[in-house]
């Protein structure tokens, strides 16, 4: 079942809720509202058959020595 992030419109609470369909009602954990919307969220992996050294040589746009070093 997927993780999705979700921001309260009343309250501004932001939360994290485990989804089983997107028929499911969602209410916010602070002040039990319904008025939720879904945040736009980032797909992460870990695990040590990620290679990060098999980014693309060279330096980074945002700076870094390398690429897959971004904000270290």
């Amino acid at each position: 079942m997927p993780i999705f992030e979700y921001q309260c419109s009343d309250c501004g609470t932001k939360f994290e809720k485990i989804v089983a369909s997107s028929s499911t009602a969602v209410t916010c954990k602070r002040c039990k509202g319904g008025k939720v919307k879904k945040m736009l969220s980032v797909f992460a992996v870990s695990g040590s058959s990620v290679k990060l050294a098999a980014a693309e040589p060279g330096p980074c746009e945002c700076g870094a020595p390398r690429r897959g070093m971004c904000q270290e």
